[in-house]
């Protein structure tokens, strides 16, 4: 007990490497934080600092890391880019006009390589073969488009 107790920062630089290592297979940042906390109390070992006031000054930094710190990283690692699957991946491209269209009549795209049904998103608008157009929505197998504007020069 004598050694542990001239060798207490070794104790908890131990610990917060058995955490640290433990976090690496359970990826839940709950680990992480302890292992934040007994680097804390290794701090004050270091600086002689009474047992119990070590004890206290891990757990409150274990507790205010787990309650202010591990809430926006779970946030920020669990957040990510939004996946666009089937059609809803067209939304916002633009593709090409090969058979004409109008509120009336429904023409033909080529977006992607791919040949679409579309109708002019404007209902009174006619758009001509040739034309780059936007795709802004897709309902069912229709793709509802609106010109691109093209400088003139």
């Amino acid at each position: 007990m004598d050694w542990l107790l001239r060798h207490l920062w070794e104790a908890w630089l131990g610990l917060a490497i058995v955490l640290g290592v433990a976090e690496m297979f359970s990826l839940d940042l709950i680990l992480g934080m302890l292992a934040i906390g007994a680097l804390v109390g290794m701090v004050l070992a270091i600086a002689d600092v009474n047992v119990g006031l070590q004890v206290l000054g891990a757990a409150g930094a274990s507790i205010a890391m787990l309650a202010l710190v591990r809430p926006s990283m779970v946030k920020r690692l669990h957040s990510g880019p939004e996946l666009m699957l089937g059609h809803d991946k067209l939304v916002g491209t633009q593709g090409i006009v090969t058979s004409e269209m109008s509120g009336l009549t429904t023409g033909r795209i080529k977006i992607g390589g791919e040949d679409w049904s579309a109708r002019p998103y404007d209902e009174t608008m006619t758009i001509p073969a040739g034309e780059t157009v936007e795709v802004l929505a897709i309902k069912g197998a229709t793709a509802f488009v609106y010109p691109v504007a093209r400088l003139e020069s």
